[in-house]
């Protein structure tokens, strides 16, 4: 894992710090191909320079985003806007954390892929990769 992203975690109050480091640990284990950093100030997984996931401290909690969420077909993911494929969760202690829930959506993540590395070539439209 990325140092930056340790370095996110640590900032965080207590609470918000436990559930950053169990998505980062789970994230790691069920993508460990994927690249990971600090992306427009929080962490963010790719694969082959694709954003897969991500996490960041909202007012709601921590965000836990997947770009081509929209897609998973999982009711606890929520779709807010319309233009782009992402969906996401939120989180305000590590117990609301279902563990085969975030593992299913993982494997997802990896399968169902919406190609956003290449979004301004393509002028804001998106392609599906898988």
């Amino acid at each position: 894992m990325h140092l930056d992203i340790v370095r996110f975690n640590e900032k965080q109050e207590p609470v918000q710090k436990e559930i950053c480091d169990l998505l980062a640990q789970a994230i790691h284990e069920k993508l460990p191909d994927a690249e990971s950093r600090v992306w427009h100030g929080h962490p963010v997984w790719f694969l082959d320079g694709n954003p897969i996931v991500g996490y960041s401290k909202q007012k709601p909690g921590i965000r836990l985003m997947f770009w081509s969420g929209a897609d998973f077909s999982e009711p606890d993911l929520k779709v807010i806007g319309k233009k782009f494929k992402d969906a996401s969760v939120f989180f305000n202690h590590v117990s609301e954390i279902q563990k085969s829930d975030l593992y299913r959506w993982l494997e997802k993540a990896r399968e169902i892929q919406w190609d956003y590395k290449n979004i301004t070539k393509r002028k804001g439209r998106l392609e599906k990769l898988k």
